[in-house]
């Protein structure tokens, strides 16, 4: 499976090649904007979980992001936290055009020119599809708290030390409550800051909680259950009915 995966991302580059060769060719290489990205990225093996983007965890969440940019800084690699969201404010000032009021991201324009560190002290990074969790990404850590597991058994609360343990094998939760506490007041914070910025009062990913679950655990656990009994994993289907009874009615 890695295999294969890491043959998607070599066929992706050689292709790319041959568009960059065919622009130099053209002579227009060096007039063009060029930006490669993705919408999200992949577990490959963290928590058990191959092939999937279910998580709101370091790989999942962590995409490339390649921008070529007229007089911009050649071979600068950018170490900053940045959202997706920042790409449309950093595009209106490369633009030279002011950015939509309301947009939430905030421009990097000047690490791409300049090398100028412009990142975010910290992110808050978010899943609803699969589980519903929110992350927050500081220093060298990711604290990961689990609203709805999707059926993995997620604890309440993870914390991984990512410059030390980038695959998230070790939960450092427990050894390390006063980091938690941090990151539970800038989890706090963001809350605030979000809410009082939503034209609704309810967060979004309570709603998903009260409409039954994220979208592809829904309704899915018997089935998972039986699953799990036919490929010996059934120790995990009595805490599974005991945290979501409601799937059993």
């Amino acid at each position: 499976m890695i295999d294969g995966y890491d043959s998607g991302v070599r066929y992706l580059d050689e292709h790319i090649g041959q568009i960059f060769a065919a622009l130099e060719k053209q002579r227009v290489l060096n007039d063009l904007a060029i930006i490669i990205s993705s919408d999200h990225g992949e577990n490959m093996g963290e928590f058990g979980i191959y092939g999937e983007h279910a998580t709101a965890d370091y790989p999942t969440c962590r995409i490339p992001m390649i921008i070529r940019w007229p007089g911009g800084k050649a071979g600068y690699v950018d170490d900053g936290l940045h959202y997706n969201l920042d790409l449309g404010p950093t595009l209106a000032q490369l633009f030279g055009r002011p950015p939509i009021p309301g947009w939430d991201g905030q421009s990097y324009a000047p690490a791409l020119m300049g090398g100028e560190s412009c990142g975010w002290d910290f992110l808050i990074l978010s899943q609803c599809a699969h589980v519903c969790q929110r992350s927050v990404r500081f220093g060298p850590w990711l604290y990961l708290r689990t609203y709805h597991d999707g059926f993995h058994l997620f604890p309440d609360e993870m914390l991984f030390n990512l410059d030390e343990d980038p695959y998230e094998q070790h939960s450092l939760a427990d050894a390390n409550p006063d980091v938690c506490k941090e990151a539970v007041y800038r989890l706090n914070r963001w809350h605030d800051d979000m809410m009082r910025s939503m034209p609704y009062d309810v967060d979004p990913l309570w709603t998903v909680i009260k409409e039954g679950g994220p979208y592809h655990a829904r309704g899915q656990l018997r089935a998972y259950c039986e699953r799990l009994a036919q490929t010996g994993r059934g120790w995990a289907i009595p805490e599974l009915k005991r945290r979501h009874p409601q799937e059993f009615e």
